[in-house]
C-alpha cells in the first residue's frame, strides 16, 4: 500500500506491507478485480496491478497493469517471504502451480 495520495509517483511514495488502511471488503474488492484482470489478458504468471481508491467510497480506477516482475515485486517477496521471481520463472519454463 502506498501511503502517499494520487499524484505522488510511486516510486517517491512510502510503501507498507501489509495493507494499514484497507477494510477486508475493499481488499476483497480489489483482489476479485485482480483476478478478473489476470484472466481476461490470460496473464501467466506475475502481473502488478496499480489502483487508486477512493477512502470515502468504494470507487476505484485501476492505473496500470503490468504482467512482468517489477520493483515493488522484490518487496512483496520480502514482505511475504513467497519467492514471486521463482516462481514466476517456473511458470514461464511451464511448470504448472502445485
Amino acid at each position: 500500500e502506498n501511503v502517499d495520495p494520487l499524484g505522488i509517483h510511486t516510486g517517491e511514495s512510502i510503501v507498507v506491507a501489509p495493507s494499514q488502511t484497507l477494510s477486508n471488503r475493499e481488499y476483497n474488492l480489489l483482489r476479485t478485480t485482480a483476478i478478473k484482470v489476470i484472466r481476461h489478458f490470460g496473464v501467466v504468471g506475475e502481473c502488478n496491478i496499480q489502483y487508486a481508491l477512493n477512502p470515502h467510497s468504494e470507487e476505484y480506477y485501476i492505473i496500470e497493469v503490468n504482467a512482468r516482475l517489477s520493483r515493488s515485486s522484490s518487496l512483496a517477496s520480502k514482505a511475504t517471504g513467497y519467492p514471486l521471481a521463482y516462481v514466476a520463472a517456473k511458470l514461464a519454463l511451464g511448470t504448472p502451480l502445485p
